[in-house]
């Protein structure tokens, strides 16, 4: 499920699908969650630049992998690469209220109405809307408004939702997994499969 409250949080985030998929091998070797961190900060496992970003970026993946169940765990380690980097953007929607609806209601939007691209305006035109309802939002500046807009692109095209061709931002709808799609509609969360993919 998705939290319920807006947070710009995602400024301070990178898609980082390598050091989730070290995290989730690692956990399912057993460790500990202490012994992950150790391993990230003590021993540099996820390549970060000091310890103080390595602390950072596992307690980012560490809420990320606790949005996944057992079932979820062993699907990820069972699907192909384009799958997986789907998981990883399902656990990151999860803890966005805010980028799940742009994903929900602009990114889902554009491949119902047949568009091939997603432009700099629609985000701000969101987020203009989103402020206009939200109190929270209408607190950010503009500063923070910008670096989510590079989060939402950057994030989406790691993903594989979006490529870049030239200065546009072509949308590439994802090929769901049956497997994945059918975990999603079991748990209650069939709302991720539709906003991905247009489906009604």
């Amino acid at each position: 499920m998705v939290i319920s409250t807006y947070s710009s949080g995602l400024v301070s985030e990178s898609f980082w699908f390598l050091e989730f998929k070290e995290y989730l091998k690692l956990k399912n070797s057993g460790m500990t969650e202490l012994e992950i961190k150790n391993e990230a900060v003590e021993r540099n496992c996820f390549g970060a630049p000091n310890e103080y970003r390595a602390s950072r970026i596992f307690g980012y993946i560490k809420r990320r992998v606790d949005t996944l169940d057992e079932k979820a765990v062993e699907l990820f380690f069972n699907s192909d690469l384009a799958t997986q980097k789907l998981m990883d953007l399902i656990c990151i929607l999860r803890n966005s209220r805010i980028f799940f609806e742009f994903v929900n209601e602009v990114y889902r939007e554009k491949i119902i109405l047949g568009f091939e691209t997603i432009e700099a305006t629609d985000v701000n035109t969101f987020f203009a809307n989103k402020a206009a309802q939200s109190d929270d939002v209408a607190k950010w500046t503009g500063v923070t408004l910008k670096r989510l807009k590079g989060a939402f692109f950057t994030i989406l095209t790691n993903s594989g939702l979006l490529a870049a061709q030239g200065k546009k931002r072509m949308i590439k709808v994802p090929i769901t997994d049956l497997m994945l799609e059918k975990y999603l509609k079991d748990n209650g969360e069939a709302d991720f499969t539709k906003a991905l993919t247009g489906e009604y």
